[in-house]
């Protein structure tokens, strides 16, 4: 069983939570990030990505940053558009879009249950990634992001925090990116946080990560070169457990992750492809069910079936993005490593089909392939079989938006 952590949350004052809080930091590049940080001074992420509020020539990974990244948010401290809660606490973050609500548990969870094998993931790290993370996350003395996990649903907690949300008023409540609305809830009676922690401990066996994964491993990381530092500290030390949004996966959505390519198409290419899929043409190139793909090429859609001779049983290979990567793009274009290959391009499912049009249609990239979401209970199967999906199989949407809750580490000064 999993452990939960209450803590003392660094969040926005309620004046300012709709101005602080921002999309994520891996969402957005720097000039994207800049744009929006010059016209609003509260921006998270003059914390998140501190390089704005440097010289555009100087590199995202610089020292200067991350000291600036803890600079600034010393300074939203004083000047209290971030306040810090006095009692360690639990909260509630409902996100509704496009009339489906979402609602998590902002918590920490334990770095010893990621460890032990009790927080699975499903996707493999880049260690550039985490370092980034890491250095920043050791600058501010926190863990600035939150990490998205999920869960398969329990009745009591989803009765606990379904009561205490129609008993409370939110403490945040506003609509932000995408047209998200976002509503936080502090959940500050010590028999519902002692009921929420019990329950986690005695009925929840795992936790999964649907997204984070460098920022987990970054966080624990960080925590365990600390509780080398410090042999003497407690299990309760703060440096012990990193900042999460945990959601029952019946409430999640994943959008799918669609790929582009720029290469040659061969005369022979339809010959290849009919090998594993059957092909026909069609008006739309959104695909309805598992095993079925839209492709679109000079200006045309078409469906593609996997066939029978491809399917598997296994829960990675039998992924809809496994087919598409091993009998397409490995098998005709040898495109082997899709993190590293030039050739290759993902986007994500919110942007449309008619992104993947534009994109092909403007001699950018040659041909575009539509997918099928990935299914939460094939992200949990692979997880629990202790496996790794292929990168870039989900896209979840909507974002947590970042600002709302930073978990202070608590040894600036040790």
């Amino acid at each position: 069983m999993v452990m939960i952590h209450p803590f003392k949350s660094i969040r926005p004052a309620s004046e300012f939570s709709d101005k602080i809080a921002t999309l994520p930091y891996d969402v957005l590049n720097s000039a994207e990030a800049r744009e929006l940080g010059e016209s609003n001074p509260y921006s998270y992420l003059h914390i998140d990505k501190a390089e704005i509020d440097l010289p555009e020539t100087l590199s995202p990974y610089d020292d200067q940053v991350y000291a600036k990244a803890a600079s600034n948010l010393q300074v939203f401290l004083q000047k209290q558009w971030l306040v810090q809660d006095e009692q360690p606490l639990l909260y509630l973050y409902e996100l509704t879009m496009n009339g489906r609500a979402q609602t998590g548990l902002v918590t920490c969870t334990s770095i010893t249950d990621y460890t032990q094998g009790k927080i699975k993931k499903h996707e493999f790290t880049r260690p550039e990634k985490e370092v980034d993370r890491i250095r920043h996350i050791e600058a501010c003395d926190a863990n600035t992001s939150p990490i998205f996990l999920t869960y398969r649903k329990n009745e009591q907690i989803q009765t606990l925090t379904d009561e205490w949300k129609k008993s409370h008023d939110p403490i945040y409540d506003f609509t932000s990116f995408h047209e998200v609305t976002h509503r936080v809830w502090l959940v500050d009676k010590p028999e519902v946080i002692e009921q929420l922690v019990t329950t986690f401990a005695q009925d929840v066996p795992a936790l999964y990560i649907a997204d984070g994964h460098h920022r987990t491993e970054s966080a624990v990381k960080v925590g365990q070169k600390k509780k080398e530092a410090q042999p003497n500290a407690t299990d309760t030390a703060e440096f012990n457990y990193f900042l999460s949004v945990i959601f029952p996966k019946e409430e999640l959505e994943i959008l799918d992750y669609n790929r582009v390519l720029n290469v040659p198409i061969e005369a022979d290419f339809f010959e290849h492809l009919e090998t594993n899929f059957t092909v026909t043409k069609t008006d739309t190139g959104k695909p309805t069910q598992a095993k079925t793909f839209g492709m679109y090429l000079d200006g045309q859609w078409f469906a593609l079936t996997a066939k029978d001779t491809i399917l598997s049983d296994d829960p990675v290979d039998g992924l809809d993005v496994s087919l598409l990567q091993n009998h397409v793009f490995a098998a005709i274009f040898d495109i082997q490593d899709v993190r590293t290959d030039k050739r290759i391009d993902f986007v994500g499912g919110i942007r449309g089909m008619q992104e993947l049009e534009q994109l092909v249609d403007s001699g950018q990239w040659s041909v575009a392939f539509a997918v099928y979401p990935t299914t939460m209970d094939d992200l949990l199967n692979v997880a629990d079989a202790g496996k790794i999906m292929p990168p870039k199989s989900t896209w979840f949407e909507p974002k947590l938006l970042s600002g709302l809750f930073v978990h202070d580490l608590e040894t600036k000064d040790l």
